[in-house]
């Protein structure tokens, strides 16, 4: 895993629908963190929230929440975003723990897909999946898992069987049995590549 985030965050509490708007009002993110404990009501910086939220990994990181002069390590669970406005409406937090495996959606990168075997044919990738759920120690979790196009030709398709996860990473789809081995992207004819 590549960097480390880290979230400051204020002890919420006064709860409700009335006060989380109070608190967007004030450029503030309403959040809390559960799992392992008694869940915890946190105020959050808006502006800092979404700074951090740029950055994909945001979304696959163990993070720290500094609560006043504590430390909690967690992982983003849920993010609720306002429907027109760019705006961080509410945020849930894990917490983890080193020793307890954790389900997290890991974003899917592609690569050779320009260079694939389909594409040079005139085929074109449709990705059927961005991201895939995995479980994992803290430890093991991934910031991405990568999606090797190079060999894959018109219709043909990468399916969740084929994808390297690293070592101690398992996708959860697949712990359900062969039925689950979904397509993640598959290189679909186009009328020049028929024609061709």
């Amino acid at each position: 895993m590549a960097g480390s985030f880290v979230f400051d965050a204020e002890l919420r509490t006064n709860t409700g629908k009335g006060n989380a708007r109070r608190l967007r009002n004030l450029n503030k993110v309403p959040a809390v963190l559960y799992g392992g404990g008694e869940p915890v009501s946190l105020i959050l910086e808006h502006n800092k929230v979404v700074k951090a939220l740029e950055n994909e990994a945001t979304y696959s990181h163990i993070l720290t929440l500094n609560i006043g002069d504590k430390q909690e390590q967690a992982i983003l669970k849920e993010l609720q975003r306002h429907p027109s406005k760019p705006i961080i409406m509410h945020m849930d937090f894990q917490r983890v723990s080193e020793s307890d495996k954790i389900k997290v959606h890991v974003p899917l990168h592609f690569i050779n897909q320009e260079t694939s075997v389909g594409v040079k044919k005139g085929g074109v990738v449709n990705h059927n999946l961005v991201d895939v759920e995995v479980t994992c120690l803290p430890s093991q979790l991934p910031e991405f898992i990568e999606v090797d196009m190079a060999d894959v030709d018109i219709g043909g398709s990468v399916h969740l069987s084929d994808l390297k996860p690293p070592v101690g990473v398992q996708i959860v789809a697949l712990l359900h049995g062969p039925e689950h081995d979904t397509p993640v992207a598959v290189i679909q004819t186009t009328r020049a590549a028929e024609a061709g």
